[in-house]
């Protein structure tokens, strides 16, 4: 391990890449609508720069998996995310709208580099013992970057545009790519030569797995891992109830607290409470096994959504501070897990192609609550808080034949 990187480098990049991520989609939607002139154009930025996840994720984590150095090649997909912000930034209003939002697909294809790939390099910072701890600290970035984020980008759009907004947030992510760069490289694996005959077919046969088998890999781990798999699964539909819940959070906020723009105050109360949790979980790093954690955490997402789900300005806040006490913990054990069950020559793939299902998971719960809320928002949250459970009934499944590590 060199003496040169340290886990402070480490969350001082991760929480930059991610604050800038984090403001990156307000921003957009700010400077969508400024510059291209419909909230519908607005809102098809952001989704084009988050559904190619599912489609950048794997092919990331594949290619970080086969760098001896994966860091310098996080390094280039931060900088690379950045610049597409700003292309996207500069075409906006002076390049048809098609283009803008083609662009914005393109840069969202690396979007799980920040925050998959950065987290599957976290063994490579920290050794084996302080992993659990570092694992609780990298999942607070998260939880930090949701705070900070959204809260920038409303006040420089205020205080310079929404223009500047973007361009804050492209700036951030940029200003993370010297800590990406400096991680710490791959050890070396010594492989036996092969056969002086056997070198062609041996070249060919590479060529094949390249194309046909790598991108595949990580999700045969995962789907062949029993508590990999339940906890991907779980960590999906979480993320689709949260997608949901904050689709709903403008219309919380116009029918029961007095304003549409009041209701971003819900989603602070969560961050907030995101964070003090996982803080506390940092100190105390063994409290509880992963699979439990994650699995209590996605009921208690599904209570919290309930309770939102009656209404009333104290049931908001308090729902809200609840799905903060769910989601740090769970963010944590998910990392926890996905650490213990990747083999070290997929981890990259594992974590991005995790990241790339729940930014996935997101964008489709927030598109299905747009026809749900015009029939019933209590009805939405209650679906919502369905969805959540029936993610705790997936990881509590086959758990009489298991034991939980």
């Amino acid at each position: 391990m060199t003496k040169r990187y340290t886990m402070g480098s480490y969350l001082a990049g991760a929480a930059t890449a991610r604050a800038g991520d984090e403001m990156s989609g307000p921003a957009l939607l700010l400077a969508g609508f400024a510059l291209a002139g419909s909230a519908s154009e607005a809102s098809a930025l952001l989704a084009g720069i988050t559904v190619s996840a599912v489609i950048g994720g794997p092919a990331l984590g594949a290619l970080l998996d086969r760098a001896a150095r994966p860091g310098r090649l996080l390094a280039g997909a931060v900088s690379l995310y950045a610049a597409g912000l700003a292309v996207l930034l500069l075409g906006l209003g002076r390049l048809p709208f098609a283009v803008s939002v083609l662009t914005a697909v393109l840069t969202g294809l690396l979007g799980p580099a920040l925050s998959g790939g950065w987290s599957a390099q976290l063994p490579r910072a920290v050794s084996g013992d302080r992993l659990p701890r570092a694992n609780a600290l990298d999942a607070m970035t998260f939880s930090a970057a949701s705070l900070a984020g959204p809260a920038l980008a409303g006040g420089v759009a205020e205080a310079l545009g929404a223009s500047a907004a973007v361009a804050v947030s492209a700036a951030l992510i940029a200003s993370a790519a010297p800590a990406a760069w400096r991680l710490p490289a791959r050890p070396l694996t010594p492989h036996p030569l092969p056969a002086p005959g056997a070198r062609n077919a041996s070249l060919t046969s590479a060529r094949t797995a390249s194309v046909t088998g790598v991108l595949a890999a990580g999700t045969r781990v995962i789907l062949g891992s029993p508590s990999l798999a339940r906890a991907t699964l779980t960590s999906i539909a979480s993320c689709v109830a949260q997608g949901m819940f904050a689709a709903c959070v403008p219309l919380l906020g116009a029918q029961v607290l007095g304003g549409a723009g009041r209701g971003a105050v819900l989603l602070s109360c969560t961050a907030v409470a995101a964070l003090a949790t996982s803080a506390a979980l940092a100190r105390f790093p063994h409290s509880f096994a992963p699979n439990t954690l994650l699995r209590a955490g996605a009921l208690v997402q599904a209570v919290s959504l309930a309770l939102a789900a009656t209404g009333g300005p104290a049931a908001l806040v308090t729902a809200a501070l609840v799905a903060g006490i769910a989601e740090g913990p769970q963010l944590t054990a998910l990392f926890a897990i996905r650490h213990r069950e990747s083999p070290e020559h997929l981890r990259g793939q594992i974590f991005t192609t995790g990241a790339s299902l729940k930014i996935t998971g997101f964008a489709l719960g927030a598109a299905a609550a747009g026809p749900l809320t015009a029939w019933s928002l209590p009805g939405t949250l209650s679906v919502a808080a369905g969805t959540a459970a029936l993610g705790a009934l997936v990881l509590g499944a086959r758990r009489a034949a298991s034991v939980d590590p």
